[in-house]
């Protein structure tokens, strides 16, 4: 099984132990399914409000996705702000789980769908009761906590490499969109907040 022999040592070092993760996420996205993203893509350009959500680490990498769409200059939101807007028919859901049984994120997928939004979702699990709700699936095939992939055991701790691969599937996104919007480095600076 790939990563499970990786003997840890004090002869390995940063260097040694970011080849190792860097291999692993390589790894995810050589079997994961984006066949999906143009749809997702599509999902985002007409949507007139979008509302992310994800919990806990996978939530911090899908808040760093909604401030890039914000850059780009659409109306996004992440769950638990205090602006989040309603949202309906029209508007899309983009949630992010890797188990895609997250109860608290189901909850909101299903009150969204209940109210006739479009739900995206990127899970590792297509079977799961999100991804059975969602319009749009894209499929990260990373270990989630109830999903784990045959013949392959990460060396990082609980559910690292699906958190690490979510934020670079997002990064990748964004730059597709700018592609899309043809947005640029500067235009979306012109948007970045100014308070800081």
């Amino acid at each position: 099984m790939f990563g499970c022999c990786l003997r840890f040592s004090r002869e390995m070092g940063i260097g040694d132990y970011s080849e190792v993760i860097l291999g692993e996420i390589a790894r995810v996205f050589k079997y994961s399914d984006f066949s999906n993203s143009p749809q997702l893509i599509d999902d985002i350009s007409n949507a007139q409000k979008i509302v992310l959500a994800g919990a806990g680490r996978v939530g911090y990498a899908t808040r760093g996705f909604a401030m890039r769409l914000g850059h780009l200059g659409f109306n996004a939101y992440m769950l638990g702000d205090a602006t989040v807007p309603s949202i309906g028919q029209g508007d899309l859901l983009i949630a992010s789980s890797g188990s895609g049984e997250t109860q608290t994120i189901y909850d909101v997928v299903k009150i969204a769908k209940d109210n006739k939004a479009r739900i995206g979702l990127v899970t590792g699990n297509l079977d799961s009761r999100m991804g059975k709700l969602a319009d749009t699936v894209i499929l990260l095939r990373a270990p989630s906590k109830t999903k784990p992939l045959e013949d392959f055991i990460s060396v990082q701790p609980m559910t690292t490499l699906n958190e690490q691969a979510l934020g670079i599937f997002y990064d990748s996104l964004v730059l597709e969109l700018m592609g899309r919007t043809g947005e640029t480095h500067d235009s979306m600076w012109y948007r970045h907040s100014n308070l800081e």
